[in-house]
């Protein structure tokens, strides 16, 4: 794709709101869902009398969504140690007491533009080290965000992301380099362009190109552990004359949505 059609005009950027209003209107939904779960004795989240799953979650986006005009590829809803792969959609029981993330990336049938959004829910006390997690996220997702304007690499965003998660103590490795370690680490690149597709160039990593106004990207810093799970935090924003416009500044970020 060439930096002519990356450049997203008036138009586009309308359009690229509205899908992201939507998708962020989902999100608060699905997260005060998690939230507001009865409790079984074993921590077993309750909804409606059953089981809370990560399917029965993933449904329901999809409902909310079709009822918004909205097309729903499939959302990302991993709680516990499910969330320490990135990749992962989630499936079975969720559990109190544990992250859960929440990833949604609908298109807009009316216009095929697409929202991109992910938060990270904890249902009753959040563990310390969640709560650690959590605070080297944000303020990486605050570093890139603030590192994104016309004139820079996408690897310098990720270079700024990247060094506030080190700064906070945890590690910045793919998942090879970080095999055999407990400590937290972020195991992906910081974004990528958004449109007409959820992924588009440029990326927000190593090698990633220089970025004009008009780019649409995604900031979406995360942390992972396999006894944990993951915490990750996603915005979509728009490169100005000098800097960057999140197209959802109010949604909250953190982990107690109740």
């Amino acid at each position: 794709m060439c930096i002519r059609d990356r450049a997203k005009d008036d138009q586009e950027i309308e359009w690229l709101a509205k899908a992201q209003a939507v998708t962020a209107e989902t999100m608060t939904r699905a997260c005060q869902l998690v939230a507001h779960a009865d409790v079984a004795s074993d921590g077993t989240l309750i909804h409606d009398g059953s089981p809370l799953t990560s399917e029965r979650l993933q449904s329901q986006i999809s409902i909310w969504l079709l009822e918004a005009n909205f097309s729903n590829p499939g959302s990302i809803v991993a709680g516990g140690p499910e969330g320490a792969d990135c990749h992962n959609h989630g499936s079975g029981v969720l559990s109190t007491g544990q992250p859960v993330i929440v990833d949604i990336f609908p298109c807009d049938n009316a216009t095929y533009y697409n929202g991109d959004c992910t938060r990270t829910v904890v249902h009753g006390a959040i563990p310390e080290t969640v709560q650690c997690m959590h605070a080297a996220v944000a303020a990486a997702k605050a570093a890139g965000t603030k590192a994104t304007r016309p004139g820079v690499t996408g690897e310098s965003v990720h270079r700024a992301t990247i060094e506030t998660i080190q700064q906070h103590g945890f590690l910045a490795e793919r998942p090879s380099g970080a095999m055999g370690t407990n400590t937290p680490s972020m195991t992906h690149g910081t974004g990528h362009g958004i449109g007409l597709d959820v992924h588009e160039p440029p990326l927000l990593d190593f090698k990633g190109p220089e970025l004009v106004k008009g780019d649409a990207l995604t900031i979406e810093p995360g942390l992972y552990s396999p006894e944990i799970g993951g915490v990750r935090l996603e915005d979509l924003v728009i490169v100005t004359e000098d800097a960057c416009k999140s197209l959802n500044p109010t949604l909250p970020e953190g982990l107690d949505w109740s």
